[in-house]
């Protein structure tokens, strides 16, 4: 992909990502390391939790969602956050294969360093039947094209 600098943009723009599948066993991983509550560890035990079976830690998930932003958007200097609001409606599942929709909502050029700005990007984290697993509004740092290129 070509990179895309803040002059490419246009709000109302959108990006998806390939997919990903994920197992109990990744989900297992990443838990024991991150977020070692029995319902990210034990299917039997998470039975009995509010989730109903094993589900994925809601951090293991924005890591998945990370992943395939930065995969899908080709800004040049990276996908740089400056601050996020997630929310999770639904538990991620082993067996799920999520994609990622991002939208870009606002493009606001800085005032004091003319060589970036700032976007709000909406995107979300799906799985292969359609359910948001979850709501990603992020403020992301975006490159300007540098001096003498053509926007």
């Amino acid at each position: 992909m070509a990179p895309l600098y803040m002059d490419d943009l246009f709000v109302g723009q959108r990006f998806k990502s390939g997919t990903h599948s994920l197992d109990a066993a990744q989900i297992m991983v990443f838990a024991r390391q991150f977020d070692p509550q029995y319902f990210h560890l034990d299917d039997v035990q998470a039975k009995t939790s509010l989730f109903g079976g094993l589900a994925a830690s809601g951090w293991h998930t924005a890591a998945l969602t990370m992943r395939m932003i930065v995969d899908s958007t080709p800004f040049p200097a990276g996908v740089i956050g400056t601050n996020a609001n997630v929310k999770w409606p639904m538990p991620t599942r082993p067996g799920d294969v999520l994609h990622v929709e991002s939208e870009i909502m606002s493009i606001t050029p800085s005032q004091s360093r003319p060589d970036r700005g700032r976007l709000v990007m909406k995107s979300l984290t799906l799985n292969d039947r359609g359910d948001v697993v979850q709501e990603l509004e992020a403020t992301i740092l975006v490159s300007r094209k540098p001096q003498g290129e053509v926007a």
